[in-house]
This record gives C-alpha cells, sequence and structure tokens, in this order.
C-alpha cells in the first residue's frame, strides 16, 4: 500500500502470475494485497480481498495465461469485487491480454474476440486498461476508457544490443504485420531492415508457408522480432528461409513466451541460437529450453503503475 496526500496505491494479483505481481510491488515499495481464492467443484471462482480497499487507487494484475478462459474470468471476478467494495479507480493490468489476435474479422460470422474481451472489463468495473504490446494498436480503441500501451523493445533491444554486433545486425519481420515493430528495433539499434513474405494456411490453424526475403541478410546476424511465440512454426520457418539467403546467424526476440505444444522442442532443435521473452507470461519447467532467455518486464510495469497513480505520463517513458 502507497499513499500521496489523500491517494493510496493497492496492487492486487491473480493467480497466473504471481512471481511477477511480487517483482512489480517490490519495485513500487509495496505488498501485493492479501486476496483469498476458491476454486468450487464444479469449477466456479471465488475471490475476497482481505484488507479493506474503499477509496483506493486499485491495479488489478493479471496476465491471460494458460488455461486462458480461467485467467480472464478470475481477473473479471476480481474487478468486481472492487467496483463492489467501493475501490475509487480501478486499473486492469494485463502484461498478456487474452484473445487479443482476434482483433478484427478475416472472414464472414467471424467474432471480434479482443473488443468483446475490452467490453467486459468494462462492464465488470474497470475504470482504465495497461497492456503489454498489444496484437495490434487498433486494440485500444476497443475499451471505452484511458489505455496504457506499454513496450518491452527498450528491454529486448538493449538486451539484443549488449550481446551482438551492432554494425552485424539486420532486423527482421517475420511477416508483413510485423513491420512496425521490426521498424522500431532498426530504428533503436540503427541496423538494416528485412522483411519475409509469407502466406498462412487458411484452412489449417498455425500452419505458415514462408515464401520470399525482401532485404539483404547475406553473411549478416538476423534478429528476427514478433510480438509473442505461439507454437515457434512461424519463427522457425522464418529462420529456415533466413539461412537460404545466407544469413550467418540468427536469434529470436519477441515479449510474449506464449509457447503452446511442441514450440519448447521445435524452437531448441532449430538453428536459431537464442530465443529472448519477456516475463509478461509465466514459463513452467516443462516448457523452457537451454537457448531461452527471459527478461522481467516489472520495472516498466512498476514505473507505469507509478506514473498513472501520480497522474504523470506514461508516454514520457518511451521518449
Amino acid at each position: 500500500m502507497k499513499a500521496t496526500g489523500q491517494k493510496q496505491l493497492m496492487l492486487f494479483s491473480g493467480r497466473t502470475h504471481p512471481a511477477l505481481a511480487e517483482e512489480v510491488a517490490k519495485e513500487l515499495g509495496i505488498d501485493v494485497v492479501p486476496t483469498r481464492f476458491d476454486t468450487f467443484a464444479n469449477s466456479e471462482i471465488f475471490v475476497r480481498y482481505l484488507e479493506s480497499v474503499r477509496g483506493s487507487d486499485a491495479f488489478v494484475l493479471q496476465t491471460h495465461a494458460d488455461p486462458v478462459n480461467e485467467s480472464i474470468m478470475e481477473h473479471l471476478i476480481m474487478v468486481d469485487a472492487l467496483k463492489r467494495a467501493s475501490a475509487k479507480r480501478i486499473t486492469v493490468v494485463t502484461p498478456f491480454l487474452g484473445y487479443a489476435r482476434q482483433d478484427k474479422k478475416h472472414r464472414g460470422r467471424e467474432p471480434i474476440s479482443a473488443r468483446l474481451m475490452t467490453d467486459l472489463f468494462r462492464t465488470a468495473g474497470a475504470d482504465r486498461m495497461m497492456a503489454v504490446d498489444l496484437h495490434t494498436d487498433q486494440i485500444q480503441g476497443f475499451f471505452n476508457g484511458p489505455v496504457d500501451h506499454l513496450f518491452a523493445l527498450p528491454i529486448l533491444a538493449d538486451y539484443v544490443g549488449g550481446q551482438l554486433d551492432l554494425s552485424d545486425i539486420t532486423v527482421v519481420s517475420p511477416d508483413a504485420g510485423r513491420v512496425r515493430t521490426a521498424d522500431r528495433w532498426a530504428d533503436r539499434l540503427g541496423s538494416p531492415l528485412a522483411i519475409i513474405h509469407k502466406r498462412r494456411d487458411p484452412d489449417v490453424a498455425n500452419q505458415v508457408k514462408v515464401h520470399e526475403v525482401v532485404g539483404e541478410v547475406e553473411g549478416r546476424t538476423c534478429v528476427l522480432v514478433d510480438d509473442m511465440i505461439d507454437t515457434g512454426g512461424t519463427l522457425v520457418k522464418a529462420a529456415e528461409a533466413l539461412f537460404e539467403q545466407g544469413a550467418s546467424k540468427v536469434v529470436a526476440a519477441a515479449t510474449h513466451g506464449v509457447l503452446s505444444g511442441p514450440a519448447a522442442e521445435r524452437l531448441q532443435n532449430s538453428r536459431i541460437s537464442e530465443v529472448i521473452v519477456t516475463n509478461s507470461l509465466p514459463i513452467p519447467e516443462e516448457r523452457s529450453f537451454e537457448k531461452l532467455t527471459q527478461l522481467s518486464i516489472a520495472p516498466l510495469v512498476a514505473r507505469a503503475v507509478s506514473e498513472v497513480f501520480t497522474d504523470g505520463s506514461v508516454t514520457s517513458l518511451f521518449e
């Protein structure tokens, strides 16, 4: 608990990633509010805070990790409990927002589930949202209230810049949709940019066909950048395409290490030298692998929370 004048900052954590919440709390110099959680025999979730939250500036941290639907439901119930307990302002902190990839309709009769997520949080009682590297910027417009969009790029890029020879790096976007992200990387590292043109199989989920590399990669260290790594198929095929074009080394970097299904084995057995992610999602031992490096976003989230609490500027963190 942290107070400024009459304001009181309180940080709450769901059960999906308590380690991250504890790191954030330590950065802020406060404790995570003790909370009772129960999951009943029929899988319903119960939440009760063990301290008064009346009049507080509440920040509710829950990353939407596997099982995603349970993580989201628990998050919504936590917000509802705060609203009914008279918290003054409620900020939903989602280092990884579930359903963010369903941000538009590709074909008829499809949902826009990312919009549904933001509507649910608003209905539950959230006044504000904070997220790290949303799948697309347009999701910020789905929530009817302020959205703080944080970027892990400085954390990831500074690590890469400290490990590799900057004069030898080419930043690579694994598809056209990540070009803007890759461009930011290239600007920060002062490196050239390359793009991989790919086409997904519309009838098979998570199946990608890589086509051609646009840009100079021969003899260079290629840094493949993306917002998330799910099954790893995109990155492995992109790396193969880069090596076919003469790349000397390939490193992959992404904010969110989802690492579903065969990802760990697939990436470990690939020609990618190192896979760099943040701790926006917990990575259990069975999904970890030797080539994996995980960096903490706790200082970033803590600074953003502090700026919001003191009515400062979150944007200033990235200028």
